[in-house]
């Protein structure tokens, strides 16, 4: 697990918001920020965060691996703005018709999808977030569908924590689930029949029925153990209904008496 913020605060600020020196005299530099962390988001996208590494950056550039500090001081601040660069990839829900309810939709479904592009999101903890541009607009743009509800700002913040973090956690399951096919060679249809010819002869149905008839149902439903994009689908749905629920409660509150 990485931990973001952990680098220099300026330096990491400075390189978030693009605040650089003056360039000097002579030959135009080999390197510039754009192109190292370009080759970084290649890399953890090929691999991960742990594989990753100013040398092996370098060697990717092909360039001498201390030149990169002349850009970036370490792997603490390339990773602030790695991730911000990434966040810019959401694309707001602004055109998206329908009120509140779909525009959220659209913001968990645009998360979910960025942890699938991009896995390695998924191993930084972000209690300190880098706090760039992407990142700041992200939280604009988000707080925007659910202003003028009737909500406190303490309820609209965490109604954006709620609906991103229900996109991570579910995007995280899916990830690893992912990542068992690929490192076992197996995938979940093949554990399944490997696996239930054993449970057949060492499981007694009937000192388990429940779970025997909707684990059943469950895994017919899914291929596998485990349903990813239906437990997102589905808990997205109920955050939204209770999320509903919250406002028509405010509203109802906050109407004058007759």
């Amino acid at each position: 697990m990485e931990y973001s913020g952990t680098g220099d605060p300026k330096r990491s600020l400075e390189l978030l918001w693009g605040v650089q020196e003056r360039p000097r005299r002579g030959p135009k530099p080999k390197l510039t920020v754009d192109r190292i962390i370009t080759a970084a988001i290649e890399l953890a996208d090929a691999a991960d965060l742990e594989a990753l590494s100013m040398r092996r950056i370098a060697e990717e550039l092909g360039v001498a691996t201390m030149s990169l500090y002349t850009y970036v001081p370490s792997k603490a601040e390339l990773i602030d703005v790695m991730m911000d660069r990434a966040l810019g990839e959401l694309v707001p829900p602004d055109d998206v018709p329908g009120g509140w309810r779909p525009k959220l939709a659209h913001i968990a479904r645009q998360n979910w999808d960025l942890y699938h592009r991009h896995p390695w999101l998924l191993q930084i903890s972000t209690s300190r977030p880098p706090m760039g541009p992407n990142l700041i607009g992200k939280y604009e743009y988000e707080l925007r569908v659910v202003d003028g509800l009737g909500l406190t700002d303490v309820e609209m913040d965490s109604v954006i924590s709620l609906v991103t973090g229900h996109a991570q956690s579910s995007a995280r399951g899916s990830v690893n689930a992912a990542q068992a096919e690929r490192r076992t060679g197996m995938t979940d249809e093949e554990w399944w029949e490997a696996t239930g010819p054993v449970l057949e002869e060492v499981l007694e149905p009937d000192a388990y029925p429940l779970g025997s008839r909707v684990g059943t149902a469950a895994s017919q439903a899914y291929g596998g153990a485990v349903g990813p994009e239906h437990a997102f689908e589905f808990g997205l749905d109920r955050i939204l209904d209770g999320i509903s629920a919250l406002i028509t409660t405010r509203s109802q509150t906050q109407a004058p008496s007759n």
